[in-house]
């Protein structure tokens, strides 16, 4: 299971809006407004990096009033639950 996080400057568009779109995407798992520099940032989970890519590149960045986006990528996942289980791989 590939985990990243993704960073969202909304524009032109309300973030609450942006964020009901986007949270509905398979491969989404968690969803968060923030405030700083981002309005959004998701949580994805999918199985590999090219599902991660087909996310990023197909679906988030072309979502009306995503402006920009910065991807971080997990190296590793530290939880009490065993995410694999609840997210699948």
């Amino acid at each position: 299971m590939v985990t990243a996080f993704v960073l969202i400057h909304c524009q032109g568009r309300d973030p609450h809006e942006v964020g009901e779109e986007l949270s509905k995407l398979p491969g989404v798992t968690e969803l968060h407004l923030v405030a700083g520099e981002y309005d959004l940032v998701v949580v994805t989970r999918v199985a590999d990096n090219q599902q991660l890519s087909q996310l990023i590149t197909k679906q988030i960045v072309r979502t009306a009033g995503v402006a920009r986006t910065k991807t971080l990528f997990a190296l590793e996942s530290f939880s009490q639950y065993d995410l694999n289980a609840i997210f699948g791989a």
